[in-house]
């Protein structure tokens, strides 16, 4: 999931160099964070959240597949 993540936002972003992906679980969620560059926190949430909604419903998709909670951030 976190390999699944980093190259989806490496494909929108202007430094993918500066993309990590961190996991952690709380519970049966896994909570990934993803930290971008300053400069590429509005291409990773995009107009009015589009973007970041978008991303969220692919990982969502991939976790209820494997039947897993997942929860995504965006940091910069």
């Amino acid at each position: 999931m976190q390999s699944l993540i980093e190259f989806l936002v490496k494909s929108i972003v202007d430094h993918p160099e500066d993309v990590r992906v961190t996991s952690r679980l709380e519970g049966q969620t896994s909570i990934y964070t993803v930290h971008v560059h300053a400069d590429d926190v509005g291409k990773v949430i995009g107009r009015q959240g589009r973007i970041a909604k978008s991303l969220r419903s692919i990982v969502l998709a991939a976790a209820h597949r494997k039947q897993e909670r997942v929860s995504l951030e965006i940091e910069a």
